[in-house]
C-alpha cells in the first residue's frame, strides 16, 4: 500500500523559501513529495533552483510533481486558447527541469462551448496535443541536455487532468474520466475537496471513497491515483475556499480509514492542498497510522476470540456474544457506581436521653416549688411573731 504525501509547495516552517530548501524540510518531516507551484507564471530565474530540485529528486528517489497555470481557457476562443499554450509550455519545461513525476492542469471555463460531448472532444484534443509535446520534451538529444540524467532513465512526465470545484468550470469527475479514458499518457488528477463541494458534500464515510475510487477503477482500469487533498467551504455545489482539515466538514478519517481497510491495491500520491501545508500533511499521516494501529488492534482481538473459542468447545460468534454481555453488565456496573448516592440522614437522639433530661427539669421544677414553699412557710412564721 505505498501512499506516499507531502505539500503543495515550499513548507510554511521553512525559514528559506526555495524549492531545494523545502525539499530538506519535507524529508526531515518524514514525507515523501511535493508539488511544485507555478500557478500563475513560469519566470527563466527559477530555473537554476528547478534543476538543483531535480539533481535531488533524483539522487534521493524524491517524488517531484508540479501543478501548471491556474487560469487556462482551453474552451476559449483561439486567443485565449494559445496564451494558455505558451503559459502550460512553460510549465511542461520547468517539470523537465525537476524530474516531475505528474504535472496538474486545468482546462478552465465551459465558455461559449458550454458542457456535452463537443466541451469534452475540444478538450481531449488540447490534451492530446500537451502529451505530445512533453513527449518531445523528454526525448530531446541527450548530448544537447546531460545536465539531466532523469531524461533518459525515466519516462515522460503524466499530464494530470484535475476536477474542478465549481460549476461553470470544465472538469466534473465524469468529464475527466471520459477524456483520460481517451487520451494516453494522462491521468485523473482528483482533487477531493473539489469533488466534494461540487457534489454538495458527497464524501462522508470510508464506503463513499471506496465507490470513488472504484468508479475510477472500472472507467479506466487504473491503480495509480495523484490526488490533493484538503478542508474546503462549499455553497450549492461550488467550492469556495480552502480550508485546514479540521474546520471543514470533508473530515480525513474516513480516507485514513478506507486506505487501510480496503485500499492495499492502490499506489496514490497525496498532496496536502490546505492552507496549514505540511502540517495537515502530517496530520494526514498521523491519521493513517491511527488506522493501522485500529486495525492491528481489530485483528488482535479476533485472533483471541478465535483462539478462546477454540478451548471452550465453541464457535466465535459465541464467544463474541459472550463478550458482549459481559461488556454489558460491566458497563451497567460502572454506571450504577457513577450515579451519586443519597447522603445519610441525621441521627436523632435517642428518646431515652429526653426522657433523662425530662426529669431532671422537673426535679429543678420541684425544687424551685419547695423552696418557694418554705419561704412562704418562714414568712408566716415570722408575721406569728410579731403578732405575739
Amino acid at each position: 500500500m505505498p501512499v506516499k504525501l507531502g505539500p503543495a509547495g515550499v513548507p510554511l516552517s521553512c525559514k528559506g523559501r526555495t524549492i531545494v530548501e523545502g525539499m530538506d524540510d519535507i524529508i526531515s518531516l518524514g514525507l515523501e513529495t511535493m508539488e511544485v507551484q507555478t500557478v500563475r507564471m513560469v519566470a527563466p530565474q527559477h530555473f537554476e533552483q528547478y534543476w538543483q530540485a531535480g539533481v535531488l529528486a533524483n539522487k534521493a528517489g524524491f517524488e517531484m510533481n508540479i501543478h501548471g497555470p491556474y487560469y487556462s481557457e482551453l474552451l476559449g476562443d483561439r486567443l485565449q486558447r494559445n496564451r494558455s499554450l505558451a503559459k502550460i509550455e512553460a510549465a511542461l519545461q520547468a517539470a523537465k527541469t525537476i524530474n516531475a513525476r505528474h504535472i496538474t492542469l486545468h482546462a478552465g471555463h465551459y465558455g461559449e462551448t458550454g458542457r456535452g460531448q463537443a466541451a469534452n472532444e475540444q478538450v481531449a484534443s488540447v490534451f492530446k496535443g500537451i502529451v505530445q509535446r512533453i513527449g518531445e520534451i523528454w526525448n530531446d538529444d541527450e548530448d544537447l541536455y546531460p545536465v539531466f540524467p532523469w531524461l533518459k532513465e525515466g519516462t515522460p512526465s503524466k499530464i494530470g487532468v484535475e476536477t474542478s470545484g465549481r460549476q461553470e468550470l470544465w472538469g466534473s469527475l465524469e468529464e475527466v474520466l471520459e477524456v483520460v479514458n481517451h487520451v494516453e499518457g494522462t491521468i485523473p488528477v482528483l482533487n477531493l475537496a473539489h469533488i466534494h463541494a461540487r457534489g454538495h458534500g458527497r464524501l462522508r464515510t470510508s464506503e463513499d471513497y471506496g465507490e470513488l475510487f472504484d468508479q475510477v477503477r472500472e472507467t479506466i482500469g487504473t491503480k495509480e491515483f495523484y490526488c490533493h487533498f484538503s478542508g474546503v467551504e462549499h455553497r450549492m455545489g461550488n467550492a469556495m475556499h480552502y480550508t485546514q482539515i479540521k474546520k471543514s466538514d470533508l473530515n480525513f478519517e474516513p480516507l485514513a480509514e478506507f486506505i487501510i481497510e480496503e485500499g492495499a491495491w492502490l499506489d496514490m500520491t497525496l498532496i496536502s492542498d490546505s492552507p496549514l501545508l505540511e502540517h495537515d500533511a502530517m496530520y494526514m499521516v498521523q491519521n493513517i497510522e491511527r488506522a493501522r494501529h485500529r486495525q492491528l488492534e481489530r485483528k488482535a482481538r479476533e485472533d483471541r476470540r478465535k483462539a478462546l473459542a477454540a478451548q471452550a468447545n465453541i464457535s466465535p460468534e459465541e464467544m463474541a456474544a459472550r463478550e458482549a454481555e459481559i461488556a454489558a453488565a460491566r458497563a451497567k456496573d460502572a454506571l450504577a457506581k457513577s450515579q451519586p448516592q443519597p447522603e445519610p440522614k441525621k441521627e436523632e437522639k435517642p428518646k431515652e436521653e429526653e426522657q433523662k433530661k425530662a426529669p431532671a427539669k422537673k426535679a429543678a421544677a420541684k425544687k424551685d416549688a419547695k423552696e418557694e414553699t418554705n419561704d412562704d412557710l418562714f414568712e408566716v412564721e415570722e408575721d406569728d411573731d410579731d403578732l405575739f
